[in-house]
Formats: C-alpha cells, structure tokens, sequence
C-alpha cells in the first residue's frame, strides 16, 4: 500500500474546484435513461454516449475524475484510445464502480446490503491494470416505519469498510457512499437523524478496519426532505442541516466529501452545493459526484444523434462549470438564465 499515492490521488480528485462525472450505470439504468428520450440502449450506443461525455472540450477544467462501469473503463473511443489512457491524459482520474448492488438483507428483507465482496481482490488488481485509480461501492439506506434498523446500517457499514481496506491495499482510493435515499415523506429532522445514525455506523467500522482517512473521498446524501414531504426545506435550511451532520460524524483527516445528487433536480443540487460552501472554511473539500445532475441536460440535447454533438457537449459542459463555481460558492440562479 503507497499511502503517499493514495493521498496524492485523493487530493487530485478534489483540487481546483472540480468534481467527479458518475458515468458509472448499468446496462440496464442507462437503457431506462436512453428509452427517456428515444434511444436504443446497445453497446456501441452506451460507447458513444459515454465518449460525447469524455472528449467534450475543456471538460478537464471543472471534471476531475471520472466513475466507469465495467464495460465503459473496458471501451475505447472512436480513435482506439482507451477511455482510462483518454482520460488520464487529461489529467483526468478514471475510477470504477465495483459494487454489485443492492439486495434484500437476509432477516430484514424490507431493507438492503451491497454485495460484491466475493473476488474482489481479484478484480480491483485487474482495474488497477486498466488505469483505474480510485472505486467506488454504493450502499442504500431507507427511511420508513421501523426502519433503518441498526443491523442494516452495520452490515452495510461493514461492507463498505471491507471494500475500503481491499481497495486501499489495490492502490486505489475508496469512494465510500452510504446513501440515505431521498424516497418517502420523511422530514429533513428525519433525514439528519438517520445520517448521523448512518455516518457513525460506517466511520466506526472504517476505524476498525484500519482505513487511511487520507487515501479515502466520502460521498454522502445531503441531508434533505424526503421527495414526497409535504414542507420541502429550503436551499439554506439543507445546506446548514448538512453541515450540521458532517461537522459531528466525520473526522477532519478526510480529504474531500463529494456529495451525490440523489435524484435531486440539476438546479437544486447545484444549489445546495453552492450554499455550503458560502458556509466558510470546512474541514474537508465540499464538491460533486454527480450522475443525473451532470448528464441529463446533455442526455436530452443528444437523443443519438451525431449531429446533436456540439449541442450535447456544450449542455454538459455548461453544467460541470455551473457545478464547479459551487464549490467555490459562487453559483447563482442567474447563471442558470444566462445558460
């Protein structure tokens, strides 16, 4: 293990107010995105989605590192370059999603556990080879009657601890996301409850398996009204709502915390984003790993057509930009309108 490289990759991944790119769906995600707007989902369809995405021009200033799934690091651009090699050369971080997704946890069967712990020694050396330099793994917290329970924040807090240390012993930096979802009509005083329920659960086992804070990105809900809560907070109340909860539950040796959208509008995440960091000076670096609140607009101008290119390109980019003058704190609605 390179601590020294871990640490470098980590700060690399959250230096100049830049953010990640989630391109990191499944065959079967992406095809429920593509049919949004008349696409067939096929492998070179999905290739050339991601590669409109990658090679948009000037993309390196504002996307600092990349998710792949395994299929896109696998897949090369038109010119035969391969995405990671692409990408590197950027001075872009190409990272992967290793995760095999949520199933029902065996005695709780209303709640979920990630899987994807079996062989994956195995296949993060393999990615390492491919010119992955970071992973990602995605555990799903529900908010309902009687739940999360505390064997489901501790078995999911213990997965995402076993894949930190596997992948900090690959050489590549662990993305750790325990997702508190957005579903239900929970309360934003709900929502930060279970988040720091959540957050305790899964730094408690971090420190139990030996992780070095420092070669790790956390990348958290923000902690939000549930999508069908009848009082929505406001932008301002999420924000210091967030804050709150991060400051009591994660130590300051964390480098960055990436925030993940959630399903929020691409406006709305911007948003919040942009108001935490006019908070003043955070322990950590606050910025995106964004998938929706990054592609959509893009996704919607492409529709697969090669001459919608430009239009697709300058809609992402638009929005990567939008998304990096929040990590300064600088976003405001007007920019929306000049877009």
């Amino acid at each position: 293990m390179n601590l020294k490289e871990l640490a470098r990759t980590a700060g690399q991944m959250i230096a100049d107010h830049r953010g990640l790119l989630a391109a990191d769906e499944s065959a079967g995600t992406i095809e429920k995105r593509f049919k949004s707007v008349g696409v067939i989902s096929t492998e070179e369809t999905r290739r050339a989605y991601r590669e409109m995405l990658f090679t948009t021009p000037g993309v390196e200033k504002f996307i600092s590192g990349v998710i792949m799934y395994d299929e896109t690091l696998r897949q090369k651009t038109s010119a035969g370059v391969p995405f990671a090699d692409y990408l590197t050369k950027l001075g872009i971080v190409p990272g992967i999603k290793v995760d095999k997704g949520a199933k029902p946890l065996a005695g709780s069967p209303d709640e979920k556990v990630t899987e994807g712990l079996d062989g994956l020694r195995e296949r993060l050396q393999e990615y390492h080879a491919l010119g992955a330099r970071f992973a990602k793994w995605r555990a799903v917290i529900e908010i309902g009657v009687g739940v999360p329970s505390n064997y489901c924040l501790r078995a999911n807090a213990q997965a995402l601890a076993r894949y930190a240390a596997l992948c900090q012993e690959a050489g590549l930096v662990p993305i750790v996301e325990p997702e508190v979802l957005m579903d239900g009509a929970h309360t934003i005083e709900r929502c930060a409850e279970v988040t720091l329920a959540t957050l305790k659960a899964v730094f408690d086992e971090l420190d139990i398996h030996r992780i070095i804070l420092e070669g790790m990105i956390l990348k958290p809900n923000m902690v939000i009204s549930g999508m069908q809560c009848p009082q929505q907070a406001g932008v301002a109340q999420v924000a210091a709502e967030t804050l709150r909860v991060l400051r009591l539950r994660v130590p300051a040796a964390v480098p960055g915390i990436m925030f993940l959208s959630g399903g929020q509008s691409a406006e709305l995440a911007t948003a919040h984003l942009s108001a935490m960091n006019t908070h003043g000076p955070a322990p950590w670096t606050l910025s995106f790993s964004y998938a929706r609140a990054l592609q959509t607009p893009a996704l919607e101008a492409w529709q697969g057509r090669t001459a919608n290119l430009a239009a697709s390109q300058n809609a992402f980019l638009r929005r990567a930009q939008l998304n990096s003058a929040a990590c300064a704190g600088a976003y405001t609605t007007r920019m929306e309108k000049a877009a």
